[in-house]
């Protein structure tokens, strides 16, 4: 049934192709859409499915959602330390009536500005410069919205050299101790410790077609069984999907997506989204200091624990 999917599927962007050509087709197309969804419904998506829709050029990436999210959006750039990290969208805007500080991992549209934002994969003045509008966001009582895609943090030999793994310990230790609110949102792929660095949040949500896990398929399919192409299977054993993460207690929402997630079907999303994300963050606001970070502390301890009685058994 997969291959079926993917043959219709194949000959819908065969289709679209010619209609972008001037060559009416539009019949065909509204048929094979209706074929695919069909298909679809009979057959649900796996995780690999989710991994290939996290990692679809076409996915909505952080800028789109700012522009679309945020009003009168001022970027801000650099570390103070060493220089400023394209892969990371940082700044201060509005959402509704609230100011926000927004911090974005960005992989860019497009081969050229992708390479320039290093496909989403930040350095260390990234994590610095996310530190610094944080300690910002404090200063000055902000709340923080962190977006999250990114296959990791950069492993390059500069960025291990000017301390990847501090900036992200650091980054790590002063959102456990925020006074002001955070919600974090998976808006692609969540790898390791590089999405982690973002997302010690009071709530952390995953769009419906995100990933979040500690590699990737293909770096824990090599790992574990020496064998990168079996990276499909390792997806299903990762358990790194919206649904399989929420089950656990590891998300606190999921975000449903469209069937076809686009620059074009984005704005419906993030309508219904800016109204969930101001009613969270004003509960928040509400609560004292100590009640927050004890929240979060609570939220984050809880997180792998073993009931007595699963325990015992």
């Amino acid at each position: 049934m997969r291959e079926e999917i993917k043959r219709v599927e194949s000959e819908l962007k065969r289709l679209e192709a010619l209609q972008a050509d001037g060559i009416d087709v539009s019949e065909a197309i509204n048929k094979r859409k209706q074929e695919v969804k069909a298909m679809k419904a009979e057959f649900p998506m796996d995780a690999w499915d989710r991994v290939t829709k996290a990692r679809d050029a076409k996915r909505p990436v952080a800028s789109q959602y700012i522009e679309g999210l945020v009003d009168d959006f001022m970027e801000f750039h650099g570390d103070r330390r060493f220089g400023d990290d394209p892969a990371l969208i940082g700044g201060v805007g509005w959402i509704g009536d609230t100011a926000f500080t927004i911090l974005g991992q960005e992989k860019g549209v497009g081969t050229k500005e992708r390479v320039k934002r290093n496909f989403g994969m930040l350095n260390p003045e990234g994590y610095r410069k996310a530190q610094r509008l944080m300690k910002q966001a404090e200063k000055f009582n902000r709340p923080i919205l962190c977006l999250v895609d990114t296959p990791g943090a950069f492993c390059g030999l500069g960025a291990e050299e000017r301390g990847q793994g501090q900036a992200i310990a650091e980054s790590l230790t002063l959102m456990a101790g925020l006074q002001v609110p955070v919600i974090t949102i998976v808006i692609g792929e969540g790898g390791s410790g590089g999405a982690l660095a973002m997302a010690v949040a009071d709530e952390v949500w995953m769009m419906e077609n995100s990933i979040y896990s500690i590699l990737s398929p293909e770096g824990f399919a090599t790992i574990l069984w020496k064998d990168a192409s079996r990276a499909q299977e390792a997806s299903e054993v990762m358990k790194i999907t919206a649904n399989d993460l929420e089950s656990f207690g590891m998300v606190d929402r999921v975000v449903r997506e469209p069937d076809e997630f686009c620059v074009e079907t984005l704005p419906a999303v993030i309508e219904s989204m800016r109204e969930i994300i101001l009613k969270t963050v004003s509960d928040y606001q509400k609560l004292p200091v100590e009640s927050l970070l004890k929240k979060r502390y609570e939220k984050f301890r809880a997180m792998g624990r073993v009931s007595e009685k699963e325990g015992t058994e």
